[in-house]
């Protein structure tokens, strides 16, 4: 043993030891040795030999001999998906698609998940044309994988390559119903809109902002509603969107987006409204973009005031910054306070006082409490010299200090006596409002038979005393109600009242009645806007002959309105009758309103000035109908006129190119 280790010793070879470590004068690296190899081509193997196959049964050895290689290959492991997929791209290639098909539909036994595959083994039909088989496969896919949208896009857009639009429209149903991501919407609105669909691409627009509720999705249907020109319809999308989002959620960007849209229908008082509803709710650190657009806008459109009132809303923004800060900060108080003084309404200023006074001083130092009591003192300063305190007002003040004291009674009293001695409006709609909150229904008919005996020509009361008796289900009195009003000799605002009892009678769904009640009120005056309101009344009453009443109404305000001086009137009813036979009548019934459509004619008349004497000549436009006899002449010099002009040019034209007129007779 002892002689083998020795013997074994005696094997080893022994490391040569380097004398020279010094570096050798030429450098080998790497690098180099790597490039050498490249040029000689050391690594190179050669190409194998290209197999001729000649005979049928050599290509069915070839098929034989890949067919195991690819079955072995899947068999070392199943769920390398590559495997598979080459496996049946090179059946495919074969034209053995039954095959291949079989070996696909074994791999999704395998990874039923892959969506490479599944796409892999859809394209492989339509590449082959197999449309029932894609469908199928593509059925299958959403089916199992239902979050998967590329499936989604490519199922719908075979069906919309293979004019199948209804079952592309089909599968975009089933993809909603999944309440997909925007852009998944965005693709069907834009498919239906390439088919001119915009009442289909509305109601999806209707879902969409529904299932993804955000600002930008609202502003994108409103867009799409000013694009195709519907204007109203972009407004009460406008108008939703911020009865939506309410005022915990408000966006700037919204009512940017509305203001413009409004701009651009020239509604400048409407822009104005809206920057200025937002500004006063929207929080200044959150309005930056809002406060430069409307500069911007007041810059183009406004005037003087406009942009003082801008420069009013920043420092109030200002104002109230520092007050939220310190409320205890009483100079910037008074220095808010004497800015809506010179600005606000009175009802503003009086909320800004309260709001002020209802911050005591933390602790009992003079010092404190001086600078405080003058708000008090300028309050009551104001109340006298600006808002003109009225005896109405210290009422109704009284009245809400002893119901605070929990002191009804007295509170009674006190507005009894004052609608005693010194009857107002403002002391009725007070009482009628306590007696309401205190649901005392019989005091406030009481008190509504009061004040109508008080103002018999008001017609906000009346209207106020029908509503009630409707909310409290007593119809026929309300009905009787509306009867007194319409009988009175004066009213204030008798068009209101009358839409009112108009109103009242369609909800109640009494046809008959409110077909009198229209009857009546055209007794009293022919305005274009009653007839309209007829019109369309019996149009959406739904009745059998609906259509034709509403036709009859027309002919017959137009008869009425012959002899109208206001042609801009007739004119409107024109036009209303004109887009209900656009809608619900035939070519024949077009043409006969188009028949009676006017003829806009320029004219000149005098002008005077507040002097009498003359101050030139002025244009204007006059509107001459065919069915009035007294302007038949008119319109038969005009067409003269116009016959003779086209003549004119005709002669023209052939003076200009009688070369033209002789190839033209030669040939």
């Amino acid at each position: 043993m002892a002689a083998s280790t020795a013997a074994g010793k005696q094997r080893i070879p022994k490391v040569a030891k380097v004398k020279n470590k010094a570096p050798a004068e030429v450098q080998i690296t790497a690098e180099q040795l790597l490039r050498e190899a490249k040029e000689r081509e050391l690594e190179l193997l050669p190409p194998p030999p290209q197999q001729k196959i000649t005979d049928e049964e050599e290509l069915n050895d070839y098929k034989l001999r890949k067919r195991k290689t690819f079955e072995d290959n899947i068999r070392k492991n199943r769920t390398v998906i590559s495997n598979w997929i080459k496996y049946a791209q090179w059946e495919e290639s074969l034209k053995e698609i039954q095959r291949a098909r079989s070996i696909y539909e074994r791999a999704l036994d395998v990874d039923y998940r892959n969506i490479t595959l599944w796409l892999k083994y859809a394209e492989m039909e339509m590449k082959n044309r197999q449309v029932n088989h894609a469908r199928n496969i593509w059925d299958r896919a959403i089916t199992t994988l239902p979050r998967v949208n590329q499936f989604w896009y490519k199922y719908t857009y075979m069906e919309e390559m293979l004019g199948n639009i209804a079952g592309a429209r089909q599968v975009f149903e089933r993809w909603m119903e999944w309440q997909p991501e925007e852009q998944a919407w965005h693709s069907y609105i834009n498919f239906e809109l390439r088919y001119k669909e915009v009442e289909r691409a509305r109601t999806i627009y209707e879902r969409f902002v529904l299932v993804h509720p955000d600002v930008k999705n609202w502003i994108k249907y409103a867009r799409f509603e000013e694009k195709h020109a519907y204007f109203a319809h972009a407004r009460k999308v406008y108008e939703r969107a911020v009865e939506f989002f309410g005022d915990e959620h408000m966006d700037e960007h919204l009512y940017v987006a509305f203001a413009k849209f409004e701009e651009n229908q020239k509604e400048f008082e409407r822009v104005r409204v809206i920057y200025k509803y937002a500004l006063d709710r929207i929080p200044k650190h959150e309005a930056q973009e809002l406060f430069k657009n409307y500069t911007i806008f007041e810059k183009k459109f406004g005037d003087r005031r406009g942009i003082e009132d801008i420069i009013v809303s920043k420092r109030r923004f200002q104002y109230e910054e520092e007050v939220k800060a310190n409320p205890h900060n009483y100079d910037a108080w008074f220095d808010y306070l004497r800015l809506v003084e010179s600005d606000a309404e009175a009802e503003t200023v009086r909320e800004v006082y309260e709001r002020a006074i209802a911050n005591v001083p933390p602790i009992q130092e003079k010092r404190h409490w001086k600078r405080y009591i003058y708000l008090w003192i300028n309050y009551a300063l104001y109340e006298e010299l600006e808002a003109k305190f009225t005896f109405a007002k210290m009422w109704l003040y009284y009245a809400q200090f002893e119901i605070r004291q929990k002191n009804l009674p007295f509170a009674r009293r006190a507005l009894g006596t004052s609608i005693g001695k010194c009857p107002k409006n403002k002391l009725f709609k007070g009482y009628i409002e306590l007696e309401l909150q205190l649901r005392e229904f019989d005091r406030c008919r009481k008190l509504y038979e009061k004040f109508l005996e008080f103002g018999p020509e008001n017609c906000t009361s009346w209207i106020k005393f029908a509503e009630l008796e409707t909310i409290l289900g007593d119809i026929e009195r309300a009905r009787a109600i509306y009867e007194l009003a319409i009988s009175q000799p004066r009213l204030d605002m008798p068009e209101v009242l009358w839409k009112s009892y108009i109103d009242f009678e369609i909800e109640q769904e009494e046809t008959e009645r409110t077909r009198n009640l229209y009857r009546q009120l055209l007794q009293r005056t022919q305005h274009v806007k009653v007839w309209i309101s007829f019109a369309q009344f019996e149009l959406s009453s739904g009745k059998e002959g609906s259509v034709a009443k509403c036709r009859q109404i027309y002919e017959e305000a137009n008869k009425t309105m012959r002899n109208c001086e206001e042609k801009e009137e007739r004119l409107m009813l024109l036009e209303s009758w004109r887009s209900f036979e656009d809608e619900f009548g035939t070519a024949s019934d077009k043409e006969r309103v188009d028949k009676l459509m006017p003829e806009k004619v320029k004219k000149r008349r005098k002008v005077q000035a507040d002097d009498g004497s003359d101050a030139g000549w002025e244009e204007y436009y006059d509107y001459i109908f065919p069915e009035d006899a007294a302007n038949q002449p008119n319109l038969k010099l005009l067409a003269m006129a116009k016959l003779w002009k086209k003549q004119q040019q005709e002669k023209e034209a052939a003076e200009q190119d009688p070369d033209k007129d002789v190839d033209e007779s030669e040939s």
